[in-house]
């Protein structure tokens, strides 16, 4: 029904922004909603993904075209649902999960959270080879190319932590990463979840 939103962000959460349009404000969920800043002086635009269920609506919001074609794709693999497919896109290296899906990759495709085996071997057995109608499937968003949060918001760090839980890493991989990150230093959430991400896939 909708394909993109032009807006301005009135409210940035780990779990979601709220976008408002001529009056209304639109809840979207996100890979990373700390790519986008509070703002009422410049309007954003947002393409979004609109997924029915019999209790509820849920809009997903995503930085371009090929980001939210990409997530498309994913909630099409068996065992991959929205939340699955958002903490694979907040990740930020997309190069390694195309080329994961090009070379049978199940181990990388594993560490996302809510990715078993089989359903990393799904992943490889639908999507391989069905990315090229991407643009560049390379540069999807991730976690840069976009305005960091304004610092009136809560602590960079803790922010992190609240948005790695809210995209499904459990307790135990987020406290393995809290100690080196206490040593990372940055002005932004943005730039700490983008840090946090990189440790997870690393270890």
């Amino acid at each position: 029904m909708y394909d993109y939103f032009v807006g301005y962000v009135t409210y940035v959460s780990p779990f979601y922004i709220v976008l408002e349009v001529n009056g209304v404000g639109y809840k979207l969920q996100l890979a990373n909603p700390f790519r986008f800043e509070v703002s009422k002086e410049k309007q954003q635009k947002i393409y979004v993904y609109q997924a029915i269920r019999d209790t509820e609506i849920t809009l997903f919001g995503f930085g371009n075209q090929d980001e939210k074609l990409l997530f498309e794709k994913l909630i099409k693999v068996s065992g991959i649902g929205p939340k699955s497919a958002l903490a694979i896109l907040a990740n930020n290296d997309h190069a390694g999960l195309i080329n994961a899906i090009k070379t049978d990759d199940v181990g990388y495709l594993t560490k996302f959270p809510g990715v078993g085996k089989k359903t990393a071997q799904q992943i490889v057995l639908d999507l391989k080879g069905k990315l090229t109608d991407l643009t560049n499937p390379e540069t999807v968003p991730g976690q840069q190319s976009m305005p960091v949060m304004d610092e009136t918001l809560s602590p960079y760090l803790k922010e992190t932590l609240a948005a790695l839980s809210a995209l499904g890493y459990k307790e135990r991989e987020v406290k393995a990463i809290t100690k080196p990150l206490k040593t990372f230093s940055a002005d932004s959430t943005d730039a700490y979840l983008s840090e946090a991400l990189r440790l997870l896939m690393k270890g």
